[in-house]
């Protein structure tokens, strides 16, 4: 017989209790994990392919299992109920033990790829890289990579935890549909298409790996030469494909961007987001709401903002020439090109939504202003092989590091479960 309790308190003083059913969820979701857990550390699995589709099913079912237990016996409305109560999601043991974990992921996939299993040097994979070859081969005909393995796991993230999500806002149609929305582009463009598209592939074409949904500047390396080069070689379609990476810049990112503001890509199409309002949905709770925070986050983004410029069009110019009987984009065009572009955009916002700033308008000519005396810098102190007075090559390797590892990945995701 339950024991009573005669506590005074308002508020519940007892930890939420788990279902039945949710504990069997747990332990089926855990034991897909552990699975995977075995194959990271090298263990010869049998049937590798087979056993490879239990473990995503288990951790799928185990995942749909706890949402219908936790979501369907209650009335529809938001249930944000317990969660400063659970370990994982106010900052306990569990919650920390979580993000070294997913920290130390991250660090290892972008880092020490080869920790993975990642075959060097010709040799075949191991491990955890290994354990996906049957599904690589599959999809695009070739050996998994480090990469394909943090694909097809996002990608189940996004699709489990959008079902979970989509049951607890279930009163709420257009979160269902933007739900649905993020998960459809994760499943087709991120990872499906291109993984397809690798199987098109053959000595004589060659299609590069192409997110179509990932636009600068998140996709900050898709107009280096060797990316313009293999668009090229591609013929047609790759020129298609070149051209469309112009476009949703300068064309359709802008138009959307007018109409529906930010959350058109953020919200809807994104896996960046995709993941944050699924799989991080249990999170969100833990972001600093403060005044502060708002101001500090305001001016990295539009800090970040005026870094990524700068930093693509120093790439892009460390590519071009000098000599205009060689090339028709030169490098002093080029930089003329971008100033005079970013002129008339800054003098058509002043112009047309000068009374909507106010504060942020300084903010913006301060930043408008740094990027012209850069690209003025950019021509005075820069040669073939430097640029700032850095070699042009650290530049891009760093650019690399820190926007697409480190403060999309490592910081990004890493972080859920301390600062949401």
């Amino acid at each position: 017989m339950k024991q009573i309790n005669h506590s005074l308190s308002i508020a519940n003083p007892d930890t939420p209790d788990i279902s039945i059913k949710q504990k069997v969820a747990l332990g089926i979701g855990f034991s897909g994990l552990i699975i995977l857990l075995l194959a990271f550390l090298n263990t010869n699995l049998p049937k590798q392919g087979i056993t490879l589709s239990i473990a995503l099913i288990m951790i799928s079912i185990g995942v749909v299992i706890y949402a219908n237990d936790l979501y369907l016996k209650k009335l529809e409305g938001i249930k944000n109920d317990g969660i400063w109560f659970k370990s994982i999601s106010s900052r306990g043991l569990i919650g920390w033990l979580t993000g070294v974990a997913l920290t130390s992921f991250y660090i290892v996939l972008y880092f020490y790829p080869h920790l993975l299993g990642l075959g060097q040097n010709g040799e075949s994979n191991r491990g955890l890289v290994a354990f996906f070859d049957p599904l690589s081969q599959l999809l695009n005909g070739h050996q998994a990579s480090q990469w394909f393995v943090y694909g097809s796991l996002y990608t189940l993230a996004i699709l489990v935890f959008g079902y979970k999500f989509m049951l607890k806002y279930r009163h709420n149609r257009y979160q269902q549909i933007r739900t649905g929305s993020v998960m459809f582009f994760q499943l087709g463009f991120a990872f499906l298409i291109p993984e397809f598209m690798s199987r098109l592939n053959s000595e004589s074409f060659s299609l590069p790996y192409y997110d179509l949904k990932n636009i600068w500047p998140l996709n900050y390396y898709n107009f280096e030469q060797y990316r313009v080069d293999e668009f090229i070689s591609a013929g047609t379609i790759g020129l298609a494909l070149l051209i469309f990476g112009v476009l949703s810049i300068f064309v359709i990112t802008p138009i959307l961007t007018y109409k529906f503001g930010k959350r058109w890509y953020c919200s809807w199409v994104c896996g960046c987001g995709g993941l944050a309002e699924t799989a991080g949905d249990s999170f969100r709770h833990l972001s600093d709401k403060s005044l502060k925070a708002w101001k500090l986050e305001r001016w990295l983004i539009h800090t970040v903002l005026v870094f990524v410029v700068l930093m693509t069009t120093a790439v892009i110019y460390t590519y071009l020439g000098y000599d205009p009987n060689k090339y028709w984009l030169t490098k002093n065009v080029f930089l003329i090109s971008v100033a005079s572009l970013l002129s008339i955009l800054f003098v058509i916002v002043m112009v047309f939504k000068r009374n909507e700033f106010g504060k942020d308008a300084k903010y913006g000519a301060i930043g408008y202003f740094a990027i012209i005396m850069a690209l003025i810098g950019m021509h005075l102190f820069s040669n073939e092989s430097q640029l700032f007075l850095v070699e042009a090559e650290t530049l891009r390797s760093s650019y690399g590091f820190l926007i697409g590892s480190i403060f999309s990945g490592v910081i990004g995701t890493g972080f859920y479960p301390i600062f949401g």
